[in-house]
């Protein structure tokens, strides 16, 4: 069981922001058709695959996949108890996990991947998922992460043949595992771009700020460079909106001593 680390890790002057997305390998089942079929009976579950991430701070995109770990890997090719290991690591980490679908997806299968390894529940975090960011505040014709980073003009998703790369990594294939984390580490740019283009619209993005100690800075990226640009009303309150110059975000602030009666 890994070691849990220190509680105070919240309070860190610098919040753990970490970007990823995960590989799986589908189920194998039995069924008697093609089309809308019961499951008759498992011949595998799923697993995982790779990861990739970043951390909001570094440069680079890092991934590992099965093959990584050379002991478990040629024990047992579909082993993904050492993969899942490091991987709850980084959750245990993060104060903010950023992932496209990672809601219903990412997250919930890390989790399942966890539990499955008898790892306890990761230290709490934030999560905000761009999928759920672009259905919440844009009318997009396809909300799927290639279709956005396209629409923004930042680039597609790499071609990947289709399932026919799932199979090669499943058989051992050394140039479908390069491709594989090629793909994975691709999406995490393409993740963290399209993060960044919509960021500012966010009204209701983790508050960076709070979690830095510094409630006059952006709540949304953390930055100092804002400016005043006039006052809003409310039914009780004149309050102060601010413009982060960095990010675009727009946040606001009671003005002392002036209330609307």
């Amino acid at each position: 069981m890994p070691k849990q680390s220190n509680p105070t890790k919240k309070l860190a002057k610098q919040p753990r922001v970490l970007f990823f997305d995960i590989e799986t390998m589908a189920k194998k089942a039995y069924v008697w058709g093609d089309f809308e079929q019961n499951i008759i009976d498992t011949a595998e579950e799923w697993f995982m695959l790779s990861y990739a991430y970043k951390w909001k701070e570094d440069t680079t995109v890092k991934v590992r996949a099965l093959p990584d770990y050379p002991t478990t890997y040629k024990a047992n090719s579909h082993d993904d108890s050492a993969l899942v290991n490091e991987l709850w690591k980084l959750f245990n980490e993060a104060d903010i996990i950023i992932a496209h679908n990672g809601r219903q997806f990412d997250i919930k299968k890390s989790n399942a991947r966890f539990i499955k390894h008898g790892l306890r529940p990761p230290s709490p975090y934030k999560i905000v998922d761009t999928k759920e960011v672009a259905k919440r505040y844009f009318r997009f014709d396809s909300n799927r992460l290639d279709a956005l980073a396209d629409y923004f003009g930042i680039g597609r998703k790499i071609q990947t043949g289709g399932f026919q790369l799932w199979l090669d990594c499943q058989a051992g294939i050394k140039s479908a595992w390069a491709k594989m984390k090629k793909y994975n580490i691709h999406d995490i740019f393409l993740l963290e771009k399209v993060y960044y283009r919509m960021l500012p619209y966010m009204d209701n993005h983790p508050n960076i700020a709070m979690l830095q100690g510094n409630l006059h800075a952006c709540p949304n990226c953390g930055s100092m460079d804002i400016v005043l640009e006039g006052t809003r009303q409310t039914r009780t309150k004149v309050m102060q909106q601010f413009r982060c110059k960095k990010c675009g975000s727009w946040s606001s602030a009671p003005r002392k001593g002036a209330q609307v009666r």
